[in-house]
Order: C-alpha cells, then structure tokens, then sequence
C-alpha cells in the first residue's frame, strides 16, 4: 500500500488483489472496493462519509485512473500497475463463477443492465446473478431495493451509478445487506451489455484511455477538472 492524501491505495500487481479482497473480508466481514480515480478520490476530500469509508479497514482503493499514478510517481511512490475497476469486475465474476457465489446488479437503464445479466451469464456458464435493478430510484426511499437484495443474498453486489451515488448508496446500505464484496462500477454494464467499447489495447497500454472516453462521450470533460485539482492536492499533500 501506497498513502495520498491519507488515502491508502493498493500498489501490487492486479493477479494478486483477490487475495487482499478475501483478506479484508476474512477480517472485516466485507470489503468495499473503490475504482480509486482522481474523481472518486477528489469527492471524497469534501465528503466525510466518503473520506472516512475510503480510509478504512473494510475498503480497498485501487489505482484506477493516471492521474492517481502521476501523483505517486512525483511523490515518490511505487505503484506496480494501473488497475481498471472493470478488469477488477471481470476477475470478481470469474472467481464466482469458480466458486459458487452469486452477483446482483444494481444500476444503469434496465434494458442497459438486462443486457449486462445476459451477456454476463452466457460468458460465465455457472454464473448467478441472483438480481438486477436499475439505477433510477431515490436513494433516500429504496427500502424495496434493499429488501430485494436481501431476499436474493448475493454474496458481490455492483452498482453502476456513477460517482459519487453509487458510492452513496454502497456506504449508506453495506451494513444493512449481506454482501461480502461491494463495488462501484461506474460504466461498466454498458461495456458489459455492448452498448460501449473499451479504448483499443494500445490507448490502454498508453495510460490514454481516458481520451477515448472524452471522444465517445464528449460530456465527460466537465469531469476532467478534477483530476488537475487532485494532483496538485496530491502533490503538495494537502487535503
């Protein structure tokens, strides 16, 4: 582990994260893992709720986004690799489909995340997805939801709502479902169900993936004064 900005970030290799994620499940009872972007990590500076479920002992942040590399390398620290929270994503529903364990979906459009289930079940053949809702729902009155997810016991739940909500939601509700894995996922069931495509390999390899992103999706520029302002943050070490 790495620390920015009192932030503790996973600086190993990917191949080995499941073993930290069943090792904070094992001690804490479950794990919320947190695609650690400038964004995410940004918001949680002005969000105690956040700030506090990032830092502790039951989440696990990973470097996902360049900026966050950046930073550490200036600083002085070691990160083995980036880590795209949907590689995390696929690698959670390969071990559960090893080993017996069941997923719910909550997020995106419904014709969005059915196709997400589908797509997922057909590529993973012993797969549960045990659920799937939608995104589009208050978070302050979702007592069917969690009634729901209850009732279906998944062992990992996703949630593809965005920053910060689904971030919201996973710190708001964790104590009150039975899930072992919470992750926020962002846009990953549209990559999953087909509706977007990840940048090509070389982009990834690049660390400019999220210049494909900006491309397809011209409204995620707004999004990108964060990671500026979180280097500086970073860099100088000021919360």
């Amino acid at each position: 582990m790495i620390e920015i900005l009192g932030y503790p970030i996973y600086s190993g290799y990917k191949k080995e994260i499941l073993n930290g994620i069943e090792q904070i499940v094992s001690s804490e009872g479950c794990v919320h893992i947190v695609s650690g972007n400038p964004e995410v990590l940004y918001q949680g500076l002005f969000e105690k709720s956040l700030y506090e479920n990032f830092t502790s002992k039951r989440s696990i942040i990973i470097p996902d986004g360049v900026g966050v590399i950046f930073s550490a390398k200036v600083k002085g620290l070691k990160v083995k690799e980036k880590i795209a929270g949907i590689e995390v994503m696929q690698d959670i529903i390969s071990y559960c489909n090893k080993k017996d364990k069941s997923i719910y979906l909550l997020g995106s459009k419904e014709s969005v995340v059915k196709r997400c289930k589908t797509n997922i079940e057909s590529t993973y053949k012993n797969i549960k997805v045990v659920g799937y809702k939608d995104g589009y729902f208050d978070l302050d009155n979702c007592d069917d939801i969690i009634e729901d997810i209850n009732k279906c016991n998944p062992d990992v739940l996703f949630v593809a709502m965005g920053c910060p909500r689904q971030e919201r939601f996973i710190i708001r509700y964790m104590d009150k479902l039975p899930c072992k894995v919470f992750m926020g996922v962002g846009g990953s069931f549209d990559i999953l169900a087909g509706e977007l495509k990840r940048a090509p390999k070389w982009m990834i390899t690049f660390g400019i993936e999220w210049l494909y992103r900006i491309l397809k999706e011209p409204f995620r520029i707004k999004r990108m004064k964060s990671i500026p302002k979180f280097m500086i943050r970073a860099i100088i070490g000021k919360v």
